[in-house]
């Protein structure tokens, strides 16, 4: 409801019904000066936020033109450029349009606050001051009024007229100031409705003319915008084309690194630690290293990986000889020994890991270390799979079967360290470790004699089931269907060293055993291989995929113990003629150290070509097969001693298995992979590259025999390849 109309007519009589609308009025004046008062100061705000908007929009623009796209390869495609151009497009677009936002708020003062403030300081201000006035009027023509009528009726005549007079006077000046109130408030409300709503109005023109010029740069930008969203497209197309193939490259690169190397100029390079000699000690330096086999290179780079700056000067030697370090010959592994033409002493390098090593020692033609033949194979506080290690593990699989073999989470639940330390000092004291009829005794925890036992196989040199077989067994386990599991796996324990094979089937029957009995100690075959696999099958370097292979491990246990009697008491499917073929060579590492062959080395087999296996496989083969009908029933009775299946799919231990000497067998050249040092006079020492002649198989499994420099002796099979 409307406010009602201030009637001249009532100023004269200025009932209180005048009165009550004349505050009416008075209060809606009040109330829209507050509000005028609070939007002045809103739109200062509005205005302050969009020059603070309009500047951060312009950094952002200044941020996009000074990006500049990178793309890979020395040249770009349309689509690429046009991309690479669009960030200085945008911020051009963002430029534009904040200039027209700033002459916006320009006018916004004009056009919005400026009115307002004058429409409230002129207009309602005035009000405010007319109605002092006739509040001041008020008063004094009631102050008059009353005094008038309080003059005594015993005045005298005149001075009654004179009073009557005066007080006719103010009411008159009342009147006309009642009068010119009424008219300042009447016209204050209704110059509000135009002159507070028409800067309202324009500074809505003023926006609307921004967003219009917003939408005029959306119409040129158009054009580019679809030529963007285009090359975007095809970008991204492209992208989705290639990724699976850059995918399945980088998993190739995981899986097998060393045959997807960019073509180097150097015969090897890579990180390795030299050991410098300081004022207080020795400290081991990472360095960048190059190798040049031709010119016998060798640069050095000190560069730290983690703050990407170089160490120090680089510096270069010329090669004269390398060597590998003895283990037991400095607390560093996969060390070798580098001597420089130009530079005396020796050079301690460390590379980062065994196959680095390897690969290092094969660019520098490096050589293996002198041997102590005489040191004992059994060295004190070293697990070895000699009489004493078979009689810890004897020892702790009985102790488990007799006293423990119902604990719940056997082998799982592991022992304290300490305490399983001091129980393997124990039992590998070698003054207590030859009393095999000596029982642990039963204050040692079950959880600590387990613990023991699975510590022992993991100090051995290397793992039970060997580096080397390792690949292996993982392929055989991700076979297809169960019985080619089995069978695979059957074929590759069988080419185990006598002494491994010997100590996995003790370990197996155990572990089978303890399987017969998960119902009450809870650890059935797939625990059993969860708690085994990482330690009898370990692969000789951490990579993501020999962590993605952990489950096949656990498989090859599981394999193992579920087929523990057809895998160790029978003999794997073969041809006759290779079991006839390879017989065992029988040593006694109890009385002298163990051979090239026989020590746990990680072998790393050089690929044949095509040509060489098909000529290898054809002459082996014929000879083979001279040999099977005239010596059948002999191979039926030495079944006991056969060794593993030679036709086995797995092609990183397709290794030559030569003939045993007969008329048919011919005589080759090799080559030698590996150094290796002679411990018996039947033996021949010699170096990695060494050439032999007349080569042939001999009676001894693993070994083959041949001549160099004259003289005729063993040389261990799996060091060499044929020329």
């Amino acid at each position: 409801m409307g406010l009602p109309a201030l009637e001249f007519s009532d100023c004269c009589l200025d009932s209180p019904h005048f009165r009550e609308t004349l505050k009416s009025h008075e209060a809606e004046l009040d109330k829209t000066n507050k509000f005028i008062k609070e939007l002045i100061k809103d739109g200062k705000s509005l205005i302050s936020a969009l020059k603070n908007l309009s500047l951060a929009k312009r950094k952002f623009a200044d941020s996009l033109n000074e990006f500049k796209f990178q793309c890979i390869g020395d040249a770009e495609t349309d689509d690429e450029m046009c991309i690479a151009r669009s960030l200085q497009e945008f911020a051009t677009v963002l430029r534009n349009l904040e200039d027209e936002r700033i002459r916006m708020i320009e006018n916004a003062s004009e056009v919005l606050i400026t009115p307002l403030e004058k429409f409230r300081k002129e207009q309602i201000g005035a009000a405010k001051e007319a109605k002092k006035k006739y509040d001041k009027e008020t008063e004094k023509y009631c102050g008059i009024l009353e005094k008038h009528l309080n003059l005594s009726s015993k005045k005298k005549e005149s001075q009654l007229q004179e009073a009557d007079s005066q007080v006719d006077l103010v009411r008159q000046h009342f009147y006309e100031v009642s009068l010119e109130y009424v008219f300042k408030v009447q016209e204050v409300q209704e110059r509000k409705m135009f002159e507070f709503v028409e800067p309202l109005l324009a500074f809505l023109q003023g926006l609307f003319t921004f967003y219009h010029h917003g939408y005029e740069l959306a119409k040129d930008f158009s054009d580019f915008k679809t030529e963007l969203t285009i090359s975007i497209q095809n970008t991204r197309n492209r992208f989705e084309g290639t990724r699976s193939e850059v995918e399945s490259l980088m998993k190739k690169m995981k899986e097998n690194p060393l045959e997807h190397k960019t073509i180097s100029p150097y015969t090897m390079e890579g990180y390795l630690y030299v050991q410098e000699k300081r004022h207080f000690g020795t400290s081991w330096v990472k360095h960048y290293c190059t190798y040049q086999r031709d010119s016998k290179q060798i640069t050095m780079v000190p560069f730290d990986q983690k703050s990407g700056g170089k160490g120090g000067e680089d510096e270069s030697v010329t090669l004269k000889s390398c060597t590998r370090r003895k283990t037991d010959s400095i607390e560093k592994r996969f060390c070798f020994d580098v001597e420089a033409v130009d530079r005396p002493g020796v050079i301690t390098m460390q590379a980062l890991s065994e196959e680095d090593r390897r690969l290092w020692m094969e660019a520098m033609d490096g050589r293996e270390p002198v041997y102590n033949s005489n040191k004992d194979s059994q060295s004190e506080g070293t697990a070895q799979l000699d009489s004493i290690g078979f009689s810890i593990i004897r020892k702790c699989i009985h102790a488990v079967e007799t006293r423990g073999i119902n604990e719940q989470g056997l082998y799982r639940i592991v022992g304290v360290n300490s305490r399983v330390q001091k129980l393997l000092s124990v039992l590998m004291d070698p003054k207590t470790a030859s009393e095999t009829e000596t029982d642990i005794c039963a204050e040692w925890e079950i959880k600590t004699i387990t613990s023991a036992l699975k510590t022992y196989l993991r100090m051995l040199p290397g793992p039970l089931m060997m580096y080397q077989f390792q690949r292996s067994f993982i392929k055989a386990a991700k076979l297809e269907n169960q019985e080619s599991r089995v069978s695979e796996i059957h074929s590759l324990v069988h080419r185990l060293p006598e002494k491994n094979r010997q100590m996995l089937q003790l370990l197996m029957n155990h572990l089978a055993n303890v399987a017969n009995n998960h119902k009450q100690n809870l650890m059935t075959v797939a625990n059993l291989g969860v708690v085994f696999g990482p330690t009898l099958l370990r692969p000789q370097e951490e990579t993501v995929a020999a962590i993605m292979d952990i489950k096949f491990q656990n498989i090859v246990i599981e394999i193992l113990i579920e087929n523990h009697e057809k895998i160790f008491n029978t003999v794997p499917d073969m041809p006759l003629t290779n079991a006839q073929l390879h017989l065992s060579r029988k040593k006694s590492s109890d009385s002298k150290p163990p051979s090239c062959s026989e020590r746990p080395l990680t072998l790393f087999h050089a690929m044949q070509s095509a040509e060489k296996q098909e000529q290898r496989n054809s002459i082996i083969n014929s000879s083979l097969e001279s040999v099977v009908s005239s010596n059948a029933n002999s191979i039926l009775n030495s079944s006991s001693s056969l060794q593993p299946n030679m036709n086995s799919s797995d092609p990183d231990l397709d290794v030559l298995k030569p003939t045993r000497p007969n008329s048919l067998t011919p005589f080759r050249k090799a080559k030698a992979l590996y150094a290796c040092k002679a411990e018996h006079d039947s033996e021949l020492s010699f170096t990695a590259g060494t050439v032999f002649d007349n080569v042939h198989p001999s009676q001894e499994p693993g070994w083959l025999e041949g001549t160099l420099d004259g003289k005729t002796g063993l040389i261990p099979e799996n060091y060499v390849e044929f020329l």
